[in-house]
């Protein structure tokens, strides 16, 4: 199984609110969710946990991408404009720094049009443990 399948099919929160991994390369991956009326807030527009969940499921694809089991451990986002229902978000993930150790990864999160709607920063320790999967995609 590929690690793209893997964590699609093992992040049960992420799985649950339709998040899903759509291409993950070393260190890049892309993850996507439609907008639904389960995602709104009270307010009426995307609750800002589903930025996270769907920015952290692309981490979690950069940062395990070398198959050594990789959590985050420090994250910081920013929600710089709301999403609508119907809305189409894009995390896209980046890895800044491979380090034995600690990866360090940018998240942008956009939506249909492109506009970018949430940055997030994550910090990761790599643990000493295999995180076995049969190739990315």
């Amino acid at each position: 199984m590929t690690l793209k399948d893997t964590l699609n099919g093992t992040d049960r929160f992420a799985k649950m609110i339709g998040a899903q991994l759509t291409e993950v390369r070393e260190g890049y991956a892309r993850a996507e969710l439609t907008v639904g009326e389960n995602h709104l807030n009270g307010a009426g527009v995307c609750q800002g946990g589903v930025f996270y969940t769907l920015a952290d499921l692309s981490f979690a694809a950069v940062a395990n991408c070398r198959g050594i089991l990789t959590l985050g451990i420090s994250n910081t986002i920013t929600l710089l404009k709301s999403a609508q229902k119907g809305d189409r978000l894009i995390a896209e993930c980046t890895e800044l720094l491979d380090h034995h150790k600690l990866p360090y990864c940018d998240i942008r999160v956009t939506n249909q049009d492109g506009e970018l709607v949430a940055v997030m920063t994550g910090l990761a320790y790599r643990l000493k443990k295999d995180f076995p999967f049969d190739g990315l995609m």
